[in-house]
This record gives C-alpha cells, sequence and structure tokens, in this order.
C-alpha cells in the first residue's frame, strides 16, 4: 500500500496541444462509455501486489516492454501462434517478463464493470503500471487513455529494448531513438528500485564487473554460481535496500556499487549520467517528478488511436 504522504504529480494536458496522439489520448476518455475504468483497475491491481509483492514490479517492466516495442499497442500480451510468434518468447521477453494473468483478470472484471469489451487492453496495462507505482509508494500521474489494441504482435522490434549486458553508450542510444534524452532514460531506469533479476542476467556482473562492491558481489556469488546452468533462476533484488518500495534508494546504490545489472551500473561508471544519479539521489521529489513525466511520455509512443488496430476481447489473441 502506498503511504497517506507519498508525492503526488499532477500532469495536465492543455487543449491546446497540436500533437495529434496527445490530442486523442485523455484522461476522460472513456468518462461516458466505462466511468469505473480507473477505479476497477486500481482494486484489481491493487489485489495482485497483495498476493504477491513483486508483481508491481512486473506490472511496470510489462508496460515498459509493450511500449518500447512499436508502441504502447499492447503487442507483448499476444500469444504465440503457430503461424506469428509473438513478442513473448523473444530473447528480452522469455523468461523474464511477466504479469500476464494479471492483465488477464483485470481484462475480465474491467468488462464485467462496463457492460462489454470497451476499453483496450493497452490501457488496461498503462493503468496498471501506474496504480503498481502508487501501491509500491511512488508518485502518482494521470494516465491518457484511448490507446487500442495491435492486431499483431512485432517480434523484430523486441530488439529495440535495452539490455541488461549494454554499455551506456548503446542505452542512451536506444532512449534517443525512441525520443528520450540522457535524465530521461535515468530517471525511467530508477523503477529497477523495486524488482529482482534472474541469476543467469546476473551471473557474469559478479564475477567479472569490476565496477562493483567486492563484498557484495561475494554476497550474491553465494546462490548463484559462476557454472552456466546452475541456480539460473535464483532471484536477487535490484535494489538491495528496498526490492519492493519504490524510491530513489536505487540511486544510492548506483553510487554505491552495488546494483546487480551491469547496465544499471553503467548510469553511474565516469560517465556523461553520473550528475544526474547524484541529482536524484539527492532529491527523492526531483526524481518522483521526473519519473512521473517519463512514464506519461513514455505512455505516448506511437499509441494505435482512432479506427487503428482493435479492442482486444482477449488480451492474449486479436479478435
Amino acid at each position: 500500500m502506498a503511504t497517506p504522504n507519498k508525492i503526488f504529480v499532477l500532469i495536465i494536458f492543455f487543449t491546446t496541444i497540436s500533437s495529434p496522439v496527445l490530442a486523442q489520448l485523455s484522461v476522460g476518455f472513456y468518462a461516458s462509455t466505462c466511468p469505473s475504468v480507473f477505479d476497477t483497475v486500481r482494486s484489481a491491481t491493487r489485489s495482485a501486489i497483495n498476493r504477491e509483492a513483486r508483481m508491481g514490479a512486473s506490472l511496470i517492466r510489462l508496460f515498459f516492454h509493450d511500449c518500447f516495442v512499436n508502441g504502447c499497442d499492447g503487442g507483448i500480451l499476444l500469444d504465440d501462434t503457430t503461424a506469428v510468434p509473438g513478442e513473448k518468447g523473444t530473447l528480452p521477453n522469455a523468461n523474464s517478463a511477466r504479469g500476464y494473468e494479471v492483465i488477464d483478470t483485470i481484462k475480465t472484471q474491467v468488462d464485467r464493470a462496463c457492460g462489454g469489451s470497451r476499453v483496450s487492453c493497452a490501457d488496461i496495462l498503462a493503468i496498471a503500471a501506474r496504480d503498481s507505482v502508487v501501491e509500491l509508494g511512488g508518485p502518482s500521474y494521470s494516465v491518457p487513455v484511448g490507446r487500442r489494441d495491435a492486431r499483431a504482435p512485432s517480434r523484430a522490434g523486441t530488439s529495440d529494448l535495452p539490455g541488461f549486458f549494454e554499455d551506456l553508450g548503446p542505452l542512451l542510444s536506444k532512449f534517443s531513438a525512441k525520443g528520450f534524452n540522457a535524465r530521461e532514460m535515468v530517471a525511467l531506469s530508477g523503477a529497477h528500485t523495486v524488482g529482482q533479476a534472474r541469476c543467469a542476467v546476473y551471473r557474469n556482473r559478479i564475477y567479472n564487473d569490476t565496477n562493483i562492491d567486492p563484498a557484495y558481489a561475494t554476497s550474491l556469488q553465494a546462490n548463484c554460481p559462476r557454472a552456466t546452468g546452475t541456480n539460473d533462476g535464483t532471484l536477487a533484488p535490484l535494489d538491495p535496500q528496498s526490492p519492493n518500495r519504490f524510491g530513489n534508494n536505487y540511486f544510492q546504490a548506483l553510487i554505491n556499487r552495488r546494483t546487480i545489472l551491469h547496465s544499471d551500473q553503467e548510469l553511474f561508471n565516469g560517465g556523461s549520467t553520473d550528475s544526474i544519479v547524484r541529482d536524484y539521489s539527492d532529491n527523492p521529489s526531483t526524481f518522483s517528478g521526473d519519473f512521473a513525466n517519463a512514464m506519461v511520455k513514455m505512455g505516448n509512443l506511437s499509441p494505435l488511436t482512432g479506427t487503428q488496430g482493435e479492442i482486444r476481447t482477449n488480451c492474449r489473441r486479436i479478435n
């Protein structure tokens, strides 16, 4: 549950904005067709996180992996078919992205509350990601809706996703290609203040990277042996201080070289983003505001609107 004194960030969209995306997405999009959508998603998301605290981080990540691949269109939710392989089985998502069943459950509850399939899976995922941030103690922000669902996944597009093994240069390039500057990239990376990673993902760092606190690396090696294929599924928190509470501890962990992903530590490794990390480490309210704004911006990545796409009745397959 979010604490009463959590920071609230209000995002205001002016009607004079000329962008066609912002003009078609709005917080009140479902005001007449499904006025209870936000309450329904919030209640279902809270229940899912209460059952499993890790699920909040998983839903935030699922939203990111949806939007970064061909826009926020619910493409990641589509199951593989013989004719059309989906996004779920690709390297960035296989044995990693999770929370699909939660979105299925929320979709069922929303459709029941609305008297039919009126809300897209893409919108449900966007709202659930925001509600996850809030439930874990992070900032709230307005979620403009009106997205429609893709009629096909974008398997090839998953190569756009930043990798846990990448250095700062490639990370900056991938975010820049989506319209994000370095500060926005670091802010979004702050979502790693919650969540966990598998031994298979962080093994190379704890045995081979030199920019890691030795005692911290040793503590992780106890449950993640050097041999590939041994304990690959063993989980460790991305932020050792507060894996289930949203805050700026992640940036303090970066400064102390106590993060488990190579890509995370690249944000504080003598490069151009060091000063941003220090700023967020010292100023939690600045991080919260920047994170909220960056999440809204990410939610506006190339959504399908109007007559594009469809409103899926089942998030796992096209109608």
